[in-house]
């Protein structure tokens, strides 16, 4: 249950051996499944008001106490209830505590060949792996930082066959469902004897409980699966791997808001093994533990650095990257002449492009001209996205759905104008210029299931498109040996963006979408459209020098007091009135005892920047100090005073640590 607390029930046929195990008892009216975390401990209740257990259940050995740590570790650091955080990390499947049909794990037919097939290292692999290999047992961090194509999978797969060969188990944690598919190919024919189970949301409820089983009883020894997969227990558990660990979506943004990438490394200094974080852009946390936070020669590393700088492939080199100064192009649609003759140009030589644009949908607004009517959202501080293709306005935020207008609401004009664009308007225009190539756009819009995305890569690995229109769902991990140019347009609004993570963000997803060109022998090319073309994010990104841009956001961090300097906690609340959600948070800020805590700073309430969604209207507020322990220590004597808050019926309020969003 999500309460800060837990519950004794009489269990007369249990014994220690039973800790960890699932159990059916009486909740309220009904029946619920619990974790049973101790026996024989002597209640603060009389024993007449106990009820009893209703069924152990045995078909599964109990949960580790390694697991239960984690559990607790996890609810203590991000303050949630353990109840809440216990049962979020099992499957549905297995909290239903219906025993799931058991199937074993096919194997592939044994290949003798795969040994001689292995692709030759490069001397930049090798020496990473031998650095990995030559630490010994017991927990080692490293960050792996490899330029895109430099093989970082190859040296995955050379640790994971390690650790097989050892006997242990590996999870490797990818932070999207889209970058499984390639991944489990890759596995499942290095290894066909030891075929991977994946753990992500797209599986269905019996599957996902199946490999989660497979996990906990060691039958399966690769589990490659998306951030819930961090609470997998695995008996042998030997090496763990986070590939993209600069991604944002390793955070949990609902429920309890935990960081995966962070849990992972607990886990990995809790059993004493090693954990390689992968990344051609690490997190600003990750390089700054890897070098000290001050990129000091004489300051001490909490993660050891291992570096590729070149493309392993063949004859495979780093692309071009040139900025398009859009004040002096002619553009049309948004795509300057240079673009679009460097398009024709592949599409002559029968190669492949990327046209990138983070921004799915028609147009992200309709508007009337003549009385300034726009569509907005009824239910959020936001507008609603024109959907061409099905006629219809969405709100990216709450889903929320409307018909196209033929007519002004406001004035009854008929001449409704698109501003802006997204993929499908420039899939459109595209059509238009190049009627004889194959279009194909790859978006949240096209590729809603895991089977339209699979049917999408081998469309596009089969030669079968020539021009790619896609969203950051093209961005990262993927290897389309004839794609040569990427075309990015629209980055420059994430250069004024309020949020101080924007940056970062903005160079990683550049530097990804930029790593798809050339990735064989074929050289590529990368066009930046921007109207700040002399901006220093654009200039490391077109000497590809991560490391500079690094070490300049850190600094300018350092000197504003950001994070990795600095830790953070974000008291969140959302009401249907605005002065509920303030009103609560002004009350959880008196209430807190800030005099006994003077290394702790809380900010004055304000409104969040989307203030309104899903008809809640949202508000933070901050809460900071420069030592971890401190924090940590004011905000659990804090909960027990939010708790304590008498709250309207409607209002819902968490608390995040380490936020990403603001």
């Amino acid at each position: 249950m999500p309460l800060p607390r837990l519950f004794d029930y009489l269990a007369p046929q249990a014994g220690p051996g039973d800790v960890g195990r699932l159990v059916h008892v009486p909740f309220g009216s009904g029946l619920r499944v619990g974790i049973l975390l101790d026996v024989g401990v002597k209640s603060e209740l009389p024993e007449e008001q106990l009820k009893p257990v209703q069924e152990i259940l045995t078909d599964l050995p109990p949960l580790p106490p390694e697991w239960m740590r984690l559990c607790e570790f996890c609810s203590g650091y991000y303050h949630a209830p353990l109840g809440e955080v216990m049962l979020a990390a099992l499957p549905a499947g297995v909290k239903r505590a219906v025993p799931t049909k058991r199937r074993q794990i096919k194997a592939r037919a044994r290949r003798d060949s795969v040994a001689e097939s292995l692709p030759e290292l490069t001397g930049e692999q090798a020496a990473a792996l031998d650095s990995i290999r030559a630490a010994g047992p017991g927990f080692h961090p490293f960050l792996l930082f490899g330029v895109t194509g430099s093989g970082k999978t190859e040296i995955y797969l050379r640790l994971i066959a390690d650790a097989l060969e050892a006997g242990g188990q590996v999870l490797l944690l990818t932070p999207e469902i889209n970058l499984t598919p390639q991944m489990e190919a890759r596995l499942a024919a290095r290894f066909p004897e030891t075929p991977p189970v994946s753990l992500h949301s797209e599986l269905s409820e019996a599957m996902r409980a199946r490999h989660w089983r497979a996990a906990f009883t060691g039958e399966a020894r690769i589990v490659l699966g998306t951030r819930l997969s961090v609470f997998t227990p695995m008996p042998d558990l030997a090496l763990i791997i986070i590939d993209e660990e600069h991604d944002p979506s390793l955070k949990q943004q609902d429920g309890i808001r935990y960081s995966a990438r962070d849990l992972a490394v607990f886990r990995a200094r809790q059993r004493g093994i090693p954990i390689v974080l992968g990344s051609a852009t690490p997190s600003l946390e990750s390089w700054g533990n890897a070098h000290g936070k001050r990129a000091s020669a004489r300051s001490t590393s909490r993660y050891r650095l291992l570096t590729l700088n070149m493309r392993a492939a063949g004859n495979a080199r780093l692309p071009t990257v040139r900025c398009l100064d859009t004040r002096r192009e002619t553009m049309r649609e948004g795509l300057s002449a240079v673009l679009l003759d460097a398009l024709a140009e592949r599409l002559a030589r029968g190669e492949q492009s990327l046209v990138f644009l983070n921004r799915r949908g028609f147009a992200p607004v309709l508007a009337c001209p003549a009385c300034g009517w726009i569509s907005r959202c009824n239910r959020c501080a936001a507008n609603l996205v024109l959907h061409l293709a099905d006629r219809r306005l969405r709100c990216h935020h709450c889903g929320s759905e409307a018909r196209v207008p033929r007519a002004c609401p406001g004035c009854g004009n008929l001449d409704l104008q698109p501003f802006g664009r997204g993929t499908q308007r420039l899939e459109a225009f595209l059509a238009e210029c190049f009627p004889q190539a194959r279009l194909l756009r790859v978006d949240r819009d096209a590729a809603r299931s895991r089977k339209q995305w699979e049917a999408m890569l081998a469309q596009i690995h089969g030669g079968e498109a020539d021009i790619l229109i896609g969203t950051q769902m093209l961005a990262k991990g993927h290897d389309f040996p004839r794609l040569t140019l990427v075309g990015a347009v629209g980055a420059d609004a994430a250069l004024f963006s309020a949020d101080w993570r924007a940056p970062e963000r903005l160079f990683a997803l550049l530097m990804q979408v930029a790593g798809r060109a050339g990735r064989a022998d074929l050289p590529g090319e990368v066009l930046i459209q921007t109207q700040y073309p002399e901006h220093p994010l654009y200039t490391a990104l077109t000497a590809h020098d991560y490391p500079s841009f690094a070490f300049a956001q850190l600094a300018e961090r350092k000197g504003a007091g950001f994070p990795p300097y600095s830790h953070q906690a974000m008291l969140r609340a959302e009401a249907p009135e605005m002065a509920q959600s303030i009103a609560f948070l002004a009350s959880a800020r008196a209430g807190a005892r800030s005099s006994e805590h003077p290394d702790v700073a809380l900010y004055d309430p304000v409104t969040m920047r989307l203030s309104r969604r899903a008809d809640r209207e949202r508000a933070q507020l901050l809460v900071e100090s420069f030592s971890r322990p401190a924090l940590q220590g004011f905000l659990k004597e804090w909960m027990a005073t939010l708790r304590q808050i008498k709250i309207p019926a409607r209002l819902r309020w968490h608390l995040e640590v380490d936020p990403l969003e603001f």
